[in-house]
């Protein structure tokens, strides 16, 4: 089988190329490298399976011609993380609904199978949990910045449910709820990453809030075997499935675990939302999915443990920041749009390097994979 992931550089997108490839099949991953990096897939770049290409998924002509290669389109690029949805409002709406529309026309053209990455922001302030997927959306003003990410992720659903419908496109919709693992940033608000960097640091905790609002964080290894699992079954066709964890627990409570877990003595500290958001900023109390839909469907849903989850994350936090101990690596250089960097001669080159050994940029200039669809 031969895949194209959107997205296929960021912190789900990576993992699904590691696990696409494990199981023999070519991986195509598009990313312009907004909030993805060539770093989460250095280790994929040699394979003769993988390739990357740099460029938006915005990009109709490129599009269309990747999806000409491919048996299915796994849709995971997006604006992601709230601070980063708020600084750049009108970027996340494009890249959420115009790329979404434009991977199920290419869909619709090629005869791709689709799995569309959404989000379990869609259900809003619906205090109904736990959350199944015919929940009420309850979104609250559109002059709060923070709701456009729901909004637009539920215009992508029904974009999808459209195109299924309408034109008969097999696309199966995936909402996620807090996954988490390693290679995912604290840089655009997401709070594990940024716990375990913290601790490792040797810097308190910043909780927003009181610290009582609830989450379910899900294993991206769970989250990723739910995906494949779907994109396989065609009773999944035309149907949306929650993909999180039964596991509850208070960001207090994920900040007293990460420092146990570390071993940190640096405690945590508590902010008012307003000091780090606009003001008007809304919170969920509650997150929690009902995934008996996904465990009907494919024999399955996330089961690994917060703890077993969060070991891993430090583990791979802690090697991190002993190898920057090392000497200081070179930065990654800006992308360039239609950059091949994949395959590569070598994986341990650095990203200057690869620029330099790199394909043409224009998108007539990306390779095609060999053979036909399978």
């Amino acid at each position: 089988m031969k895949a194209l992931i959107t997205g296929g550089a960021g912190f789900i997108g990576s993992h699904l190329a590691e696990a696409l490839l494990h199981q023999g099949h070519h991986v195509t991953a598009l990313d312009n490298l907004a909030t993805g990096s060539t770093e989460n897939v250095q280790h994929l770049r040699a394979h003769s399976r993988y390739r990357l290409v740099v460029e938006s998924a915005l990009n109709s002509e490129l599009m269309h011609r990747l999806s000409a290669e491919a048996d299915v389109i796994y849709h995971l690029a997006a604006a992601v993380g709230v601070r980063w949805i708020i600084d750049h409002p009108l970027l996340s709406i494009q890249t959420n609904i115009r790329a979404t529309e434009l991977v199920l026309e290419c869909a619709a053209a090629h005869g791709c199978r689709v799995v569309v990455a959404s989000t379990s922001e869609v259900y809003g302030k619906n205090t109904a949990v736990p959350l199944r997927e015919d929940a009420d959306s309850v979104i609250g003003s559109t002059q709060i910045t923070r709701w456009l990410y729901a909004n637009s992720k539920a215009t992508d659903e029904f974009l999808a449910l459209a195109y299924h419908r309408e034109r008969g496109v097999p696309v199966v919709i995936v909402r996620f709820f807090n996954t988490v693992g390693p290679r995912q940033t604290g840089e655009y608000g997401m709070v594990v990453p940024r716990f375990v960097e913290a601790a490792l640091r040797g810097e308190p905790l910043v909780v927003h809030g009181d610290g009582q609002q609830s989450r379910c964080f899900t294993d991206v290894r769970d989250a990723v075997r739910a995906v494949m699992l779907l994109a396989e079954t065609p009773a999944a066709d035309g149907e949306v499935f929650n993909i999180g964890s039964s596991q509850e627990t208070t960001i207090e409570q994920l900040a007293l675990t990460v420092l146990r877990l570390t071993g940190s003595q640096a405690g945590v500290r508590y902010v008012p939302y307003e000091t780090v958001y606009r003001q008007g900023f809304e919170d969920m109390r509650r997150r929690v999915p009902d995934c008996s839909k996904l465990r009907r469907t494919v024999g399955f849903a996330p089961d690994t443990t917060l703890e077993e989850n969060l070991s891993r994350i430090i583990d791979y936090a802690r090697t991190r920041l002993q190898a920057a101990k090392g000497p200081e690596s070179r930065k990654e250089t800006p992308a360039t749009s239609g950059r091949v960097l994949s395959p590569s001669a070598g994986s341990r080159e650095t990203e200057a390097e690869a620029s330099e050994t790199a394909h043409a940029l224009l998108p007539d200039a990306v390779p095609a994979l060999a053979g036909g669809k399978q």
